[in-house]
């Protein structure tokens, strides 16, 4: 009885996940040209789609149903209550294009039977640029040290055994020659870990950069003139900017962890992103871990489209260090993602938890 009872329950399982399974597949391929990569380039806020910790970019950024704790607040802020550490947090530095350099930092706390906060802080750094304009093409003599920051506020939840939520906050703020703008953006993400019954399957989903629009003021669009139909001395007048919508996406993402040996796992990843402004794309990720001490990992993404000659990204790889010193958790991740036209991107990060 047992043995058909155990049966029955496996079968059981096994459908529920096949037909988890063929939703999101249909729902995949009905949105293959959902995508706007005619849009390309015009949402505002783009430092909100550079990624953010070593582990989940060398994954292809497939993470969004296995990712936890503190780096979750970018990825899926429902992990963040998942992290194996009450207390913790995260340092990571990415070498980007052209000198840029993006930092991060984050921390995050776990108040029993309530729920998991966190708070980040992003900065990308343009470094110094000369100015020019059409009268002075080769430099007026001034400097512009362009500032994109985005501050990040978390919490997230178990509504049951099994499922977690969260929601973040992200503030906005863009300073260029003499134009600035401010803004926030919110990202809702769910998973659901041992889907369908089946131990090491999880299903995540989120809801990205959704607000309002961003516009740019200050005294960089003053000019002067005079108009035609006033009675009145050339003056000085404000130009009104035009303003645009926050790049917000649709993730929807699978993972299982499956245990080779005692001291072995393999995780594989998988994940679509429907984009607003650009094209869709597809994510897959796989890492080997052996004995929670050393971790190897692999990704790649790709658009939808078939021509996909100006995407910028594909292959990503990276490995990670785990070790207890003295009561603490501290990982070291690097991660390696390779670029079109551009120098690959580095990735270090640095995770402490206690």
């Amino acid at each position: 009885m047992d043995m058909r009872n155990r049966s029955k329950g496996t079968r059981v399982a096994v459908t529920k996940v096949c037909f988890v399974l063929a939703i999101l597949f249909a729902l995949m391929t009905t949105a293959v040209y959902a995508g706007r990569g005619d849009k390309v380039g015009t949402a505002a806020a783009q430092e909100l789609l550079i990624p953010v910790c070593a582990q989940s970019i060398a994954l292809g950024g497939s993470s969004l149903a296995t990712v936890t704790g503190i780096e979750a607040m970018y990825w899926n802020p429902a992990g963040l209550v998942r992290a194996a550490a009450k207390t913790n947090a995260m340092f990571s530095h990415m070498s980007y294009f052209s000198n840029i350099a993006v930092d991060y930092g984050a921390v995050s706390a776990n108040v029993p039977d309530i729920a998991s906060f966190g708070i980040s802080l992003k900065s990308i750094s343009v470094g110094n640029i000369p100015v020019t304009t059409a009268d002075y093409p080769d430099g007026t003599g001034e400097i512009a040290s362009p500032a994109f920051v985005v501050m990040s506020g978390a919490v997230s939840r178990f509504v049951t055994d099994h499922i977690a939520c969260g929601i973040s906050c992200n503030v906005i703020m863009e300073n260029m020659e003499k134009v600035s703008s401010t803004g926030v953006a919110f990202s809702f993400g769910i998973q659901y870990i041992g889907l369908g019954g089946v131990d090491g399957l999880s299903l995540g989903a989120t809801v990205d950069n959704v607000g309002p629009p961003m516009t740019y003021d200050g005294d960089g669009l003053l000019r002067q003139g005079q108009v035609d139909d006033v009675l009145r001395p050339e003056t000085m007048y404000k130009i009104q900017a035009a303003s645009n919508d926050l790049p917000s996406a649709i993730n929807v993402g699978l993972g299982y962890r499956a245990a080779i040996t005692e001291k072995e796992q393999l995780l594989l990843t998988t994940q679509f992103q429907n984009n607003n402004y650009s094209d869709d794309e597809y994510k897959f990720g796989a890492e080997f871990v052996y004995n929670r001490l050393l971790s190897l990992r692999a990704g790649y993404s790709l658009v939808s489209q078939s021509d996909y000659t100006d995407y910028v990204y594909g292959l990503s790889a990276g490995l990670g260090i785990a070790v207890c010193f003295q009561g603490m958790d501290i990982s070291f991740d690097y991660a390696y993602r390779t670029a079109r036209y551009f120098d690959g991107n580095q990735v270090l990060s640095l995770g402490i938890g206690f």
